[in-house]
């Protein structure tokens, strides 16, 4: 068996159908009721066999029928180009008069079925998928914290790692993700007016609730990383845009909440989605850090900022 750890999302979806039998894509007594109703209606005889021959259901007559689905293999139901079942008819019993009515029907209940059984596979694909993913970016994170990949202040992964766990989330062709540029505002203020004690603790406070805000919002195949002295970088694989945003939001809120008589911590965020495995991931995150430093000028020149930042001047 493949390492599926290292296969890539799409090749995935390609190679896997041929897994899947019928009774795992439909239910087989619906298309049993389906197939009944056009033999009532119609007098039309259908046969249904797994992908290899073997018969599933048969309504009406087929007498003594021994399927060939290599040679005739009658309607094929496909996902992802892979046979998975096969339906054959015969119209012994059909009126001429509905015989155009029972073949139209009959084709579009095969188109239905095989639109159904593609999504079905899909779903339970992703399901697996997603599921994999976090068991190792879990069992990655765990190994980082014994092994000095993480940023010795904050916890979170150094720049290095963070960089390895990327491009892992790039081998894996993982769409959409979420890539976030988060920046400490004015962090160079709190270090030359309060020392380098305050601006550590203001550095592992922002720290703190990027780690507290993933937890809350159950994104904990999140990946966090301290790239810079006050940037971090985050990103959000497997999570909607609106998702991202109400991340970003609640992050933004805890700093300005915070309550502290020296610090007033607060960021400026930028966020690009990730929706093409074609796209690089520093393309991706130079866009979030454009619309970062966007945020950061709206922030500083918000009412109130400056007060708020200078709070501590009077209790230092």
């Amino acid at each position: 068996m493949m390492n599926e750890k290292r296969t890539a999302f799409a090749q995935r979806i390609e190679q896997n159908s041929k897994n899947y039998s019928p009774k795992d894509l439909f239910d087989l007594e619906t298309a049993k009721i389906m197939l009944t109703q056009l033999h009532e209606c119609f007098g039309l005889d259908t046969l249904m066999t797994d992908r290899h021959g073997k018969i599933l259901m048969t309504i009406g007559d087929f007498g003594d029928f021994k399927p060939d689905v290599v040679n005739k293999p009658g309607n094929k139901i496909r996902v992802k180009g892979r046979t998975v079942c096969h339906i054959y008819e015969k119209h012994d019993h059909v009126a001429e008069a509905d015989f155009g009515a029972a073949n139209k029907i009959l084709g579009a209940y095969i188109e239905t079925l095989e639109n159904h059984s593609e999504k079905s596979y899909l779903a339970s694909e992703q399901a697996v998928y997603i599921e994999e993913l976090e068991q190792q970016l879990e069992k990655d994170a765990a190994q980082a914290q014994y092994s000095g990949q993480n940023d010795p202040l904050t916890g979170v992964l150094n720049r290095n790692h963070f960089i390895s766990q990327m491009k892992e989330l790039a081998e894996r062709e993982v769409v959409p993700t979420a890539a976030i540029c988060v920046n400490i505002n004015d962090w160079r203020f709190v270090d030359n007016n309060f020392g380098e004690e305050e601006s550590d603790r203001l550095i592992v406070t922002v720290a703190e609730i990027l780690k507290t805000k993933v937890e809350e919002t159950g994104l904990n195949h999140a990946v966090i990383g301290r790239v810079e002295g006050d940037v971090f970088h985050v990103l959000l694989p497997l999570v909607e845009e609106d998702e991202a945003k109400a991340y970003c939001d609640a992050v933004q809120q805890a700093c300005d909440s915070f309550e502290d008589k020296i610090l007033a911590p607060s960021v400026a965020v930028g966020c690009v989605m990730r929706t093409n495995v074609e796209e690089s991931f520093k393309n991706i995150l130079s866009d979030a850090e454009y619309a970062m430093l966007e945020n950061k000028f709206a922030i500083k020149n918000a009412p109130g900022y400056r007060e708020r930042l200078e709070k501590g001047l009077k209790n230092a």
